[in-house]
């Protein structure tokens, strides 16, 4: 069972994808976000699946996918997670998880357009798994205990301007990380019940049919159960949450590639959570299609 969100941008509708077929959430909820992973929204559509008594949407498949989260009250990012790509932007491992905001405003769906901002030369994609909190966390008391408080997980695509994030930064990132469309999220957010081990996901990026990253959750500093449970002890982690918990090493920030430019397609898989493809646009011609 997959919680998707379709239809066109602020109008989407909740539903429930399993065995290729979507099925309206709309008795249950008007969406899916922080309340209704509250409430108990995915244990709910589960219950109300297996009786049968949600209807089939024929005309899925022509819907736009929307990002699988409405409303998210926070989005934290962690820096560095994956020790190769630290190494390639010139740092060694760090000791404590580096935290950093996105504008909860940046998130799109994953197949919607990534738009260059005026003027960038250097925006950068990294593929990430992002965990979607499901009920409040505030200093727990344990590592052991993190993951009961994470609804699903999904895909992250934490894109960046890297002149904006580094040299004109003041020594935050969050300038690099929050113009218009550079969070594609989803398709889907797959509950944590069936992701039993969240570090041992394989995760890819391709950048017009060329790999660039291809690693795996494994290689994370810092767990998911030890991120969620570390940042409860600087802030209240609230349902709908989302934590983008790091990219690996083979982004443009290594040298090795060119940065994105109008008319690329970047490609994102995670193991068991689907993918992503998304084309690159310029903000202003954007503006005039």
């Amino acid at each position: 069972m997959h919680l998707m969100r379709l239809g066109n941008p602020g109008t989407e509708i909740p539903v429930v994808r399993t065995d290729g077929r979507f099925y309206d959430l709309r008795s249950l909820t008007d969406d899916i976000d922080g309340p209704f992973l509250a409430g108990g929204g995915i244990d709910r559509a589960e219950n109300l699946l297996a009786r049968g008594d949600l209807p089939i949407i024929a005309d899925a498949d022509s819907m736009r996918i929307g990002p699988p989260i409405a409303r998210p009250g926070a989005v934290l990012c962690i820096g560095q997670n994956y020790a190769a790509h630290a190494a390639e932007s010139g740092n060694p491992p760090p000791e404590t998880p580096v935290l950093f905001f996105k504008h909860p405003n940046t998130i799109v769906g994953p197949h919607d357009m990534v738009l260059i901002p005026p003027g960038a030369r250097k925006v950068d994609w990294e593929v990430e798994l992002a965990v979607v909190i499901g009920t409040r966390a505030a200093y727990l008391d344990s590592i052991d205990t993190a993951l009961a408080h994470v609804a699903g997980y999904t895909i992250s695509n934490d894109v960046s301007e890297r002149d904006y994030q580094m040299q004109q930064s003041g020594g935050q990132w969050s300038k690099g990380k929050c113009c218009p469309t550079f969070n594609p999220l989803g398709p889907a957010l797959v509950p944590a019940r069936q992701i039993p081990d969240p570090q041992r996901l394989r995760l890819t990026s391709a950048i017009n049919g060329q790999l660039r990253q291809d690693s795996n959750t494994s290689d994370m500093v810092f767990s998911v159960a030890h991120l969620v449970w570390h940042l409860s002890h600087y802030l209240t982690l609230e349902p709908g949450d989302i934590i983008n918990t790091g990219t690996p090493a083979g982004v443009g920030l290594s040298g090795k590639f060119p940065y994105l430019d109008a008319g690329d397609r970047m490609a994102l898989s995670i193991d068991r959570l689907g993918s992503q493809d998304t084309a690159v646009e310029n903000y202003a011609r954007a503006q005039t299609v």
